[in-house]
C-alpha cells in the first residue's frame, strides 16, 4: 500500500459483472467520498458504484 493509499483509506469502487473491481476514486474522509458518490450516480445512471474502507496497512 502506497502512502496515498494510507492517507486517503476511502474509496468508491465500480463493480462490474465478471466480478472485477476498479478504484475510481480516493478520499480521505468518508463525507467527501459520499458527495462525490452522488455525483457519480448522477451522470451514470445504470453504473453500480459503492463507497469501501480500505483498512490494509
Amino acid at each position: 500500500m502506497t502512502y496515498f493509499e494510507q492517507l486517503h483509506p476511502w474509496c468508491i469502487v465500480r463493480n462490474f459483472p465478471s466480478q472485477d473491481c476498479v478504484v475510481v476514486a480516493r478520499f480521505r474522509c468518508y463525507n467527501d467520498a459520499t458527495a462525490y458518490l452522488q455525483v457519480l450516480q448522477r451522470q451514470a445512471n445504470n453504473v453500480k458504484f459503492v463507497v469501501k474502507f480500505n483498512s490494509q496497512t
